[in-house]
């Protein structure tokens, strides 16, 4: 009979902490007075769920191609879809060390004409010219040990200064003491002159990374920037862990003591976009994945002041996210992209997000 009672309670017990973990994103909208809407996807790319779509970018190009650039980490490829209504267009790749060959990649990021390429189990960043593919070089190879993630800042002149996150681990394959995490993010300074083998150049110019505190990146992989607020947003994916969120830095390695969304991310932070607006002014998009419910949280770009989440209707287990500034046939005002559950990426369109959050 005691035994009976005891079952019970553990089970009223393990009813309630999953109930309240449904309801923690309501709770935090609660609480800041913001809602969390659900806004329908316009289209998803073909879904193969062998591919383990992680992160995905989007180029625009001279001659009118509006390209959705895919990493696949499973085909060790870059999946080339039509980023105005989904359609497979090629496949770039395949495993191999060889540049123009990729093994498991995994962070993109487009600027210019130019494709950054993370490989994990390849250890580099390799770059791409655009539309062609051109494999011009790679870097990071005697420095970086378990790469994800990138973000890549353009300085003018075939000038760009790239972090890369590093999710290096100890012997026993487990996150090392905060006193050993002030490598989490290799920072690269990379010329590239032309769109040719042998036409770029790098230079390491340092890490950066609290070594105690809650500033401590314990577990990285989105990482992204804005120059015009000198922030740099990463997020610490340690969900046991009680800064989980997404930790608001400096382009000079300062972590400012803030943590968008501590205490109250439901699943992994995951996937960031900035949605640029008006001088300083704009929108943080941060990812909180989840398999049963995934949301995307939004923040003021200045303020950080939280203003509320959405979800869409189908797309689930969020990685990488994309904003498309620039107008597309069916996205106006632009384009939000998400990765859904490993397998292909959904598409919103921003102004039903503004809509939806009464969002200016």
């Amino acid at each position: 009979m005691n035994s009976f009672k005891s079952l019970k309670r553990y089970r009223l017990q393990a009813v309630a902490l999953f109930l309240s973990g449904l309801a923690l994103p309501f709770a935090f909208a609660a609480e800041n007075s913001a809602p969390v809407v659900q806004v329908n996807e316009v289209f998803f790319t073909s879904r193969h769920h062998a591919e383990n779509v992680d992160s995905t970018a989007t180029w625009i190009g001279g001659d009118g191609q509006r390209w959705l650039l895919s990493s696949a980490k499973s085909t060790h490829s870059i999946l080339v879809e039509d980023a105005t209504n989904g359609a497979f267009i090629r496949r770039i790749g395949g495993l191999g060390s060889r540049l123009g060959q990729f093994n498991r990649p995994n962070g993109v990021w487009v600027v210019d004409d130019l494709l950054f390429v993370v490989e994990r189990d390849n250890r580099r960043v390799q770059v791409l010219a655009l539309p062609e593919f051109y494999a011009i070089g790679s870097f990071g190879v005697e420095t970086l040990v378990n790469p994800y993630g990138l973000y890549v800042g353009a300085n003018g002149d075939d000038q760009f200064t790239v972090y890369v996150t590093d999710n290096y681990e100890t012997a026993d394959e487990t996150i090392p003491a905060d006193s050993e995490l002030g490598k989490r993010v290799a920072i690269f300074e990379v010329e590239v002159e032309g769109v040719s083998d042998g036409t770029m150049d790098f230079d390491l110019v340092g890490f950066m990374g609290e070594t105690s505190g809650k500033g401590a990146l314990r577990v990285v992989e989105s990482i992204y920037g804005d120059p015009e607020n000198n922030v740099l947003m990463i997020a610490e994916e340690d969900n046991e862990h009680p800064t989980s969120g997404f930790k608001v830095y400096d382009f000079e390695g300062r972590f400012s003591g803030r943590i968008l969304g501590e205490g109250a991310i439901l699943g992994q932070s995951e996937g960031i976009a900035l949605v640029p607006g008006a001088g300083k002014s704009g929108y943080w998009i941060c990812t909180d994945q989840g398999k049963r419910r995934n949301l995307f949280h939004v923040f003021d770009r200045e303020s950080f002041d939280y203003l509320g989440a959405f979800e869409g209707r189908y797309t689930l287990n969020t990685d990488g996210v994309w904003f498309c500034p620039e107008p597309l046939p069916r996205f106006p005002q632009g384009a939000f992209f998400a990765v859904h559950n490993d397998g292909n990426v959904a598409a919103f369109d921003w102004a039903e997000i503004k809509e939806a959050l009464d969002l200016k």
